[in-house]
């Protein structure tokens, strides 16, 4: 009897530390391939990484794990499920071009002339 709790604990403890190393990989949505994607997230498939690196192409870099709601196929249910392995690797944003502002010429002081 006490080497079948020996067992059973250690099977247990097996599976319990082969999920926290499953789960404690994270990717980088901005800049990871579509096998990544595919390899790390749940629910996401071949189809739905692809979809993934072509939103971000089209779109830009996400700022947030949310705008992958903006993916087809992919909702708000996944995204929480991949909360813990989703990273977005502080890379910035694209943003839209700043608008030119134009230059104003501040007049200088004349020198005062000392007789």
């Amino acid at each position: 009897m006490k080497c079948l709790n020996t067992l059973l604990a250690s099977l247990v403890l097996t599976f319990a530390l082969a999920g926290a190393a499953i789960a404690g990989e994270t990717v980088n949505i901005n800049t990871a391939d579509a096998a990544t994607l595919d390899r790390v997230l749940l629910n996401i498939g071949p189809a739905k990484a692809q979809a993934i690196v072509d939103y971000r192409k089209a779109h830009g870099a996400f700022r947030s794990a949310e705008q992958l709601v903006g993916v087809k196929g992919v909702g708000l249910k996944t995204v929480e499920k991949n909360r813990d392995r989703i990273s977005l690797g502080g890379a910035v944003a694209a943003r839209p071009a700043a608008v030119a502002r134009p230059q104003v010429a501040v007049a200088q002081p004349r020198p005062v002339a000392r007789r």
